[in-house]
């Protein structure tokens, strides 16, 4: 596909962080690959967030997007998970912004609803929407899916944009 734009999903985690890579060619939307980056939990946590930094950098260079997006980090009760948490998304935000790619961030909310039609969508409704919408995807598994779920928000939000109105 010439001049179809490539982007970059991220769902970070520290345990697991997924990512997918579609392309948009005006209205048309296509899978190029997904898959998940999981360090072993046995490392020190700063040699977790390295080998997330390294391994997105490497999905980077291997299929060259031209623009990324990150889900943005879900506050829970456990003020140290959820810190932890934003270390993982903050390694999932630099490696696309050394590459020189613009970075979007999503709620999950607004993912959620960009796929499935609704913010409260669970893990399941847009896993299911996932397979429909990229069929070739062959169902991801759930952090995947997601992090492909944040690539279409873009693509969404990118398209409104582009006709003026406001994503």
């Amino acid at each position: 596909m010439t001049n179809a734009i490539r982007i970059l999903g991220l769902d970070p985690g520290l345990r697991r962080t997924g990512w997918g890579v579609v392309a948009i060619h005006g209205a048309r939307l296509s899978h190029i690959a997904h898959g998940v980056i999981a360090p072993r939990e046995t490392l020190p946590f700063a040699e977790r967030l390295l080998f997330l930094f390294e391994a997105i950098t490497q999905v980077i260079a291997d299929h060259v997007p031209h623009e990324a997006a990150v889900e943005e980090t879900f506050v829970t009760a456990n003020g140290s998970s959820t810190l932890k948490l934003g270390h993982a998304r903050a390694a999932a935000m630099i490696a696309p912004a050394r590459a020189g790619l613009p970075v979007a961030e999503y709620a999950a909310k607004v993912v959620k609803k960009a796929v499935v039609g609704t913010g409260g969508a669970d893990k399941d409704q847009v896993a299911f929407m996932i397979a429909r919408l990229l069929p070739t995807a062959g169902g991801p598994t759930a952090d995947a899916a997601d992090a492909l779920a944040v690539a279409i928000a873009h693509a969404h939000a990118r398209r409104a944009r582009s006709f003026g109105a406001v994503a």
